[in-house]
């Protein structure tokens, strides 16, 4: 495959810059005549298309992308199979995206693709669910930290927040509780604002679970005068609010439950996968 880094193209916040990026790079794939570098592309092009919710169209692209496969395109081959399950598991059907993370699960081990065999655990311990996640997580982590990729230890501090949220949705809190400060650790490690501004806020959402709302209400709210006072995606403000409301403060979080609402009621995604907790942020607001 060619010398270009697909994935430095990749801003998931942006997906679609990220579909420009990649698409201004199909026409180097062509001349040079790298297939795999080609369907590598589609790949992520249909990725980014997913997370615009244009599910028929990024089919579309991974069909082309296995029309380009050759038995010389392992790395290629994994990322049709990923892409294809991501798309069907976004679309609401985690049972039939299961064996396409499964696949890519088998053969990204069998083909030495640690990132790749990390990436299907982490999809599979997110369509299975309960205690089947711990398991997938666990298989996904042992990679990770014995992985000679340096990419590969760099998925760590992702298993962990899955980990976390699989030991939460149990009703486990105190270990999720561990697992979210590990994975604190790590990102403070890496000294990425952005993803340690992200396990803070996790670890002050189980500490809500834990009922340990000062606690909890305390690192929200210094999260929020991390990002100026102005929360960009609405989870700090709707946390700060939930903060107060359990503290019986009710009349204070209304301003946060409306700043919260005013940003996710945007939400494509959370919209179409959680109506009624938009609905109950707005009731909130009021």
């Amino acid at each position: 495959m060619g010398m270009i880094d697909i994935d430095s193209q990749w801003d998931y916040n942006d997906p679609a810059g990220s579909e420009l990026r990649l698409r201004a790079l199909i026409p180097q794939a062509e001349q040079s005549g790298d297939a795999a570098l080609e369907a590598e592309l589609l790949t992520q092009i249909a990725r980014a298309m997913g997370l615009q919710m244009r599910f028929d169209e990024a089919h579309a692209l991974l069909d082309d992308a296995q029309a380009l496969l050759t038995p010389d395109m392992p790395q290629a081959a994994v990322r049709v199979a990923l892409e294809r399950g991501r798309l069907i598991n976004a679309a609401g059907d985690p049972g039939a995206a299961f064996p396409h993370f499964e696949w890519a699960w088998d053969y990204a081990r069998d083909t030495q693709q640690d990132i790749h065999a990390i990436d299907a655990a982490h999809m599979l311990a997110i369509v299975t669910g309960g205690r089947a996640a711990l398991d997938w997580n666990a298989q996904a982590l042992d990679i990770a930290v014995n992985s000679a990729d340096e990419r590969a230890r760099g998925w760590a501090g992702s298993l962990y927040n899955t980990l976390g949220w699989a030991y939460h949705d149990l009703g486990d809190y105190n270990l999720a509780l561990q697992v979210f400060l590990e994975a604190l650790q790590f990102r403070e490690a890496q000294g990425e604002p952005q993803t340690i501004r992200a396990a803070v806020w996790c670890v002050g959402r189980c500490l809500r679970s834990l009922e340990l709302y000062d606690e909890a209400l305390t690192m929200q709210t210094d999260l929020l005068a991390q990002y100026g006072g102005s929360d960009p995606n609405g989870y700090t403000e709707e946390e700060i609010g939930e903060c107060l409301l359990a503290l019986g403060r009710g009349q204070e979080a209304r301003k946060h439950f409306a700043a919260a609402y005013a940003v996710l009621s945007h939400d494509p995604w959370l919209t179409a996968s959680d109506p009624a907790r938009i609905e109950r942020l707005r009731d909130l607001s009021r």
